[in-house]
């Protein structure tokens, strides 16, 4: 998203809340009733763990991603940087006119892909700070506005590109026919459209091993779940929640995160297991990182979070 679309909202769909949330050694205990019995859950929280708030002072933190090292790099799209907060607790700038960054993800080569939303591009940004710019048109035309991105284990990538209207844009109307979702392969060569039928995709993720990629249509308070194939296609589009989202991350256990109003944990059916509250008007994106990537840092309008979690992380985001 951004910080100009976030001002613009009044409200935000979600998913019903369980009846009943009582948090104990742990554990979650959710009020689901068959046949008078009480079932639980292990909470992917860890115990006594609380969000921490870890930096503050911003204007609109978004795109968390964090490094090999466990160091998390993430953006304030309206000041127009990349930030990082290392493993040791400290805040630093990594970059200082990023082409407003808006989402985050490493390679495998340890090079920071971002949505440089300011000229409607995706980089490449080397460790050294270089910027690269990869794609910013499709047909010949120019991108909506890249958004977020996820990159899938042999190197090739998808992102959404949305169409939010900035306020620093020299154009006003969007050149493309749809809000599409991209891959580009891991030769970067060639870039195809491989969903062209959601209102307004935004958070994105894949599975570790490559084969599922959950796409978000914020627009639409939906999110989707697609088989990945071989050359980058999508196939087998499936409901996964009526809930949109504006960043999203996975942990080890295949559970998927979004966010929106705090941060909502589904398992791999699609079902709600956990809700966990963040102090601020609106929830940006989410990414594990730190030494053993067992931190949910949570990127909140003007704040950036910490959450020890039991479970681990997977992947850059």
């Amino acid at each position: 998203m951004s910080y100009r679309l976030f001002t613009k909202m009044n409200k935000y769909s979600g998913l019903h809340k369980s009846r009943l949330y009582v948090l104990s050694g742990g554990v979650l205990f959710l009020a689901v009733l068959f046949g008078g019995t009480l079932h639980a859950q292990t909470s992917v929280v860890a115990q006594g763990a609380t969000v921490k708030l870890l930096a503050s002072g911003f204007e609109f933190t978004e795109g968390p991603a964090c490094d090999t090292g466990g160091n998390v790099y993430f953006t304030d799209q309206p000041n127009d940087r990349i930030l990082i907060w290392s493993t040791d607790g400290k805040l630093s700038t990594f970059m200082q006119g990023s082409g407003r960054s808006n989402g985050l993800c490493f390679d495998r080569l340890g090079n920071l892909w971002a949505c440089a939303d300011e000229k409607n591009e995706l980089w490449r940004i080397s460790t050294e700070g270089k910027p690269t710019v990869i794609i910013k048109e499709y047909n010949g035309k120019l991108l909506n506005g890249p958004n977020d991105v996820w990159i899938r284990p042999d190197g090739g990538l998808y992102f959404t590109d949305p169409f939010f209207r900035r306020e620093y844009w020299t154009r006003q109307n969007s050149e493309q026919d749809a809000q599409g979702v991209y891959y580009l392969g891991p030769q970067h060569d060639k870039l195809i459209r491989v969903a062209d039928d959601l209102r307004m995709p935004n958070g994105i993720i894949g599975t570790p091993d490559g084969k599922t990629l959950y796409v978000a249509d914020l627009g639409g308070q939906k999110t989707y779940r697609y088989t990945i194939q071989s050359d980058g296609t999508l196939s087998d589009k499936k409901l996964f929640c009526e809930m949109g989202s504006d960043g999203m991350t996975i942990d080890g256990e295949g559970n998927v995160y979004l966010t929106g109003k705090g941060v909502t944990v589904l398992d791999p059916s699609g079902k709600q297991i956990q809700h966990i509250p963040v102090d601020a008007p609106w929830t940006a994106n989410v990414c594990f990182g730190g030494y053993d990537h067992r931190t949910l840092f949570i990127t909140a309008t003007q704040n950036l979070f910490g959450l020890q979690m039991r479970v681990k992380g997977a992947g850059s985001q």
